[in-house]
């Protein structure tokens, strides 16, 4: 029987399964081989050394994230279900999230700069149709959401057995009426 030809493309994906189900922390060379029942040599040659490779698997992580928040998301709501999807995706895939939130951000040195490298300008527009307030506001509820959401996200993806989703939807949901009170008291 000739022997699977292991490719580059092969050898990430094994490293992003490994993430996915143990965390980033076992993206080792020895998982991956045994993963894709080779020697550590095919992952050796196709990786210059583990940081470029974990590179390679927090890219992977990145377009799982957007994939998965397109296919969750109702652009009726864009707003409360982005909020929603990035808890449901704490909960169902925590690894995946850790690496998400967690990944090095370089070059950002404000919330503002977080906000443009994290988010879909089409958000704000559509948050200040809905609530008839100007972008700027509009930009500073979904920062707050954002910041909110990713931090109850994060103890939603670490706690066990896991906190109910419908009491962290409860819990969003109470968040962005004060916040989108403060944004409309000062609006008027």
């Amino acid at each position: 029987m000739p022997k699977q030809k292991i490719t580059k493309e092969m050898v990430i994906s094994a490293g992003f399964d490994v993430a996915r189900q143990d965390g980033m922390e076992q993206v080792l060379v020895k998982n991956i081989a045994k993963k894709l029942g080779c020697s550590v040599q095919p992952i050796y040659s196709y990786c210059r050394n583990m940081k470029s490779l974990r590179a390679d698997v927090m890219e992977q992580a990145r377009l799982f994230v957007r994939q998965y928040l397109e296919e969750h998301t109702d652009s009726d709501d864009l707003f409360r279900s982005t909020g929603h999807a990035f808890v449901r995706l704490a909960k169902e895939e925590p690894n995946i999230f850790k690496m998400f939130i967690l990944r090095p951000r370089n070059r950002i040195s404000s919330l503002d700069e977080l906000y443009q490298a994290e988010t879909n300008e089409e958000t704000a527009g559509e948050i200040a149709s809905r609530l008839n307030i100007s972008i700027s506001r509009a930009k500073e509820l979904h920062l707050n959401m954002l910041i909110y959401t990713i931090g109850i996200g994060t103890i939603f993806s670490v706690t066990s057995p896991g906190i109910p989703p419908e009491e962290i939807f409860a819990r969003q949901e109470t968040a962005y009426q004060a916040f989108s009170k403060n944004i409309l008291a000062d609006e008027e």
